[in-house]
């Protein structure tokens, strides 16, 4: 059923077009559309590190916003988010770059995740930090669902452990996330 479901959306997204990047920018069809999410399925070694390496450039590209533009808890937490997604981010890298993972690593983010820090860099006071909040929220939620699906069923070891280590720290992510809205 799973199957079946996901080969007709998968279809039904090729048709209209919605596959015109390059792989190694973007994500398969079913990762980018949250196909496979909604089934639980674990993304493909590529898939997965795309998704986590443009996940990791926005994270530090909207906290480098959000320290010129917040201050007190929003401003703390955007300092913890440059720091551990740049840490993330050369542990991913060491990864692909040792050999030990067969991913190509993208060049920057995609035009989804670019637009997004667009919008931020056009905003300020209120206005910036809901908007902040709420990509926090809903990136953290993301990337929880990609790290849990891989750690769970990915496809390469080193890569699966790295997701299963990597997952609490998210998961305290976006509960700091949440709280900002507190």
């Amino acid at each position: 059923m799973k199957r079946l479901v996901l080969g007709s959306l998968t279809a039904a997204l090729l048709m209209t077009g919605a596959a015109t990047m390059t792989a190694a920018q973007t994500p398969s069809v079913p990762e980018r559309t949250g196909v496979n999410a909604t089934l639980g399925v674990a993304p493909s070694t590529q898939d997965f590190v795309t998704q986590a390496a443009i996940s990791d450039m926005a994270e530090i590209e909207s906290s480098k916003l959000a320290l010129t533009k917040t201050d007190g808890k929003t401003k703390a937490f955007a300092e913890k988010m440059i720091k551990d997604h740049t840490g993330t981010s050369a542990e991913l890298k060491g990864l692909v770059t040792g050999g030990k993972v067969k991913a190509n690593l993208p060049a920057a983010m995609d035009a989804a995740h670019q637009s997004k820090i667009d919008k931020l860099k056009g905003l300020t006071g209120a206005s910036f930090a809901k908007e902040y909040d709420d990509m926090q929220i809903a990136a953290h939620k993301d990337a929880v669902s990609l790290f849990e699906r891989y750690s769970k069923s990915g496809d390469n070891a080193e890569l699966k452990a790295f997701a299963a280590k990597t997952l609490p720290h998210l998961q305290m992510h976006l509960k700091m996330a949440e709280d900002l809205k507190k």
